[in-house]
């Protein structure tokens, strides 16, 4: 996974205010007051920002994905621009959370389905004598994790050309947003100035 400026997955990153890609203190406080509005569950975005917040809200990782989801804020001024850069963010991030679900619960089930056949072949049961679930040592669980990644090769490659395409789209429209907003402020400073 990658660390986009949209917030979807998050490693390090995350949309901070105004979208900036940077977790800060007060971004990172709304993620954890979001974590408590809506607790770990996963499944989308329980939690639900007040609705004097100003600023993107971070929730908690969702159980499939691992993601975890932005609430987007919609400022009552939005420009067009301002509404595409947000479209285009959403977007991101229902692709990313859909890619990474189905991943994962790929990688979930063939996972199972290989160490249950390992098992088998070695004549030992799913759980042992004490009710817990039997496991492979590291080499052969690396056998795994490498097929694993070479039957998924073409679809990372996929994923990765156009995780690429929609973040430079989206870094585009955040330097023109970012454009439009000091053109305005300093338009706004000499009106005031000269007053």
């Amino acid at each position: 996974g990658k660390s986009p400026a949209l917030g979807g997955r998050l490693r390090g990153s995350a949309v901070g205010k105004e979208g900036k890609g940077r977790v800060g203190r007060s971004e990172q406080r709304r993620a954890c007051a979001a974590e408590r509005l809506g607790g770990a569950r996963g499944g989308g975005p329980a939690f639900r920002p007040p609705a004097h917040s100003r600023h993107d809200w971070i929730g908690p990782p969702d159980r499939l994905s691992n993601l975890r989801p932005v609430i987007f804020h919609v400022p009552q001024d939005e420009s067009a621009l301002e509404r595409r850069l947000r479209e285009a963010r959403q977007d991101t991030q229902a692709w990313n959370q859909q890619f990474w679900a189905q991943q994962n619960a790929s990688f979930q089930q063939e996972k199972e389905e290989f160490i249950y056949s390992r098992l088998k072949a070695k004549g030992l049961a799913v759980r042992d004598e004490t009710g817990q679930k039997a496991t492979l040592n590291a080499e052969e669980m690396a056998d795994f994790y490498k097929d694993f990644l070479s039957k998924n090769f073409r679809k990372h490659m996929r994923y990765n050309r156009d995780w690429y395409k929609r973040n430079f789209t989206i870094t585009f429209l955040m330097g023109q947003v970012a454009l439009v907003r000091a053109l305005r402020w300093l338009r706004w400073k000499k009106k005031n100035v000269g007053n």
